[in-house]
């Protein structure tokens, strides 16, 4: 996992802000931007940003591509933050 990449994309409040969109259902990219006050590349970019720190997934149906979180990493990372405090008590 490349963790920089990763760490970077959650740092900005924009694609924090997409990543919750995407926690009920997976979206396309118009849809995300209607939730949005920014321009069509702006949130290519964002979106582009997220599927290389591989915290989103595109799969193309019809003329569209559809995003959906990418829960393994998440889970990775979340791993990696617990092995810093020394683990779970469980």
């Amino acid at each position: 996992m490349a963790m920089t990449e990763t760490l970077k994309a959650l740092s900005d409040p924009v694609r924090r802000k997409i990543l919750d969109m995407l926690k009920d259902k997976q979206l396309n990219a118009g849809e995300i931007a209607a939730g949005f006050d920014l321009t069509d590349a702006t949130i290519s970019h964002h979106l582009s940003v997220l599927k290389n720190a591989g915290l989103i997934d595109g799969a193309r149906k019809g003329t569209f591509i559809i995003y959906s979180l990418n829960t393994s990493l998440f889970e990775d990372v979340m791993n990696w933050m617990m092995n810093l405090k020394g683990g779970s008590d469980s």
